[in-house]
């Protein structure tokens, strides 16, 4: 099972979209930056009042982990300064940054690096933001207690110690451009302002399925269409049984959904509609739709942002998402779409 979540600098999309999103966890920055890339207190007090969990990480150079110990030691310090400043408990863990394609020459620098953040943090407050073979060696070497492994410079390999996976970038919510992240551990450092998470206040972890659209597809005018996903992102359940088709979730289940898509070819104060339909398995002409949400073309390209807070789909049927067009002409879903799809069983 695991827990969805993003990661994100500069922008702020907000409590409120972040949730309708499906996030229940932001992973922030903690650095020497000046422009508004860290998180602040704030911040931290609106995701926590929201029920959202906060991860940080500190960076500033992307290979400031060669500097070695007594950098590790400087900058443990000053974050963990900035972390108690935004309302941390200070049993709670900070990641810190190796933003490149660490070789294995490198690691004996690195691992100086966390020990000196050790130093100041103690050995079981220590993770390490790297990809694959970093983590892995840090781990092995007894030199991190957490760690969240990008999927960058990792070569389709995931570390099981790692509680943390950041598994797509390049993704917008509420105009703001971050990245997917999962937790597959309870315990992956996270916090909410002066509270740690004992283990009865976890978030119930559902189960979820993250998909794309990677072809153009046809949008017939005045049409109800399903929108097809041809690829997986995250389906350890095998809900996307249909692979490359509109499929994206099978009952009995209770779930959310988000989808996130682009449309052109509409022209401008076109209206669009985006739905879910519940379609019985054996039958494709037997389907329950679900609510109607209403769009306004933008002219050459429309952004259609569908949030379902909470569903039940029945034994022996499909979740999928339609979209019409009340244009003239045939228009197109782009590619880079993605659907998001949270459940319980």
């Amino acid at each position: 099972m695991s827990t969805f979540g993003v990661d994100y600098a500069w922008g702020r999309p907000g409590a409120a979209a972040l949730k309708r999103a499906g996030a229940k966890f932001a992973c922030r920055y903690l650095s020497h930056d000046t422009t508004g890339k860290n998180l602040t207190r704030a911040e931290a007090s609106e995701l926590s009042a929201a029920g959202l969990w906060l991860v940080v990480v500190w960076e500033t150079a992307a290979n400031r982990a060669l500097d070695g110990r007594a950098a590790g030691t400087a900058d443990a310090q000053a974050a963990a300064a900035q972390a108690e400043a935004c309302g941390m408990p200070d049993d709670r863990p900070i990641y810190f940054a190796v933003d490149w394609d660490a070789s294995a020459s490198q690691q004996g620098a690195i691992n100086a690096y966390l020990d000196g953040a050790a130093s100041v943090l103690g050995r079981d407050r220590v993770g390490l933001y790297a990809g694959y073979g970093p983590i892995d060696r840090a781990f092995d070497a007894g030199k991190i207690a957490y760690g969240w492994q990008t999927y960058a410079w990792s070569g389709g390999r995931w570390d099981a110690r790692a509680q943390l996976q950041q598994y797509s970038n390049d993704h917008t919510i509420n105009g703001v451009g971050l990245d997917y992240d999962r937790a597959v551990k309870d315990d992956y450092g996270q916090w909410r302002v002066g509270v740690s998470p004992a283990k009865e206040d976890q978030d119930p972890m559902p189960e979820y399925v993250s998909v794309g659209t990677t072809k153009p597809q046809k949008l017939a005018p005045g049409k109800w269409t399903n929108v097809s996903w041809q690829h997986d992102y995250a389906d350890s359940k095998h809900q996307h049984a249909d692979s490359g088709g509109p499929s994206i979730l099978w009952g009995s289940a209770r779930y959310s959904m988000t989808v996130a898509v682009t449309v052109s070819g509409v022209p401008a104060g076109t209206l669009i509609q985006g739905r879910v339909v519940e379609i019985d398995a054996k039958d494709d002409s037997k389907f329950e739709a679900g609510p109607v949400q209403d769009y306004v073309s933008a002219g050459e390209q429309t952004h259609i942002v569908y949030s379902l807070g909470a569903d039940t789909i029945g034994k022996d049927h499909r979740v999928r998402f339609q979209l019409v067009q009340h244009g003239s002409a045939d228009a197109v879903v782009n590619t880079g779409g993605s659907a998001k799809v949270f459940f319980w069983r």
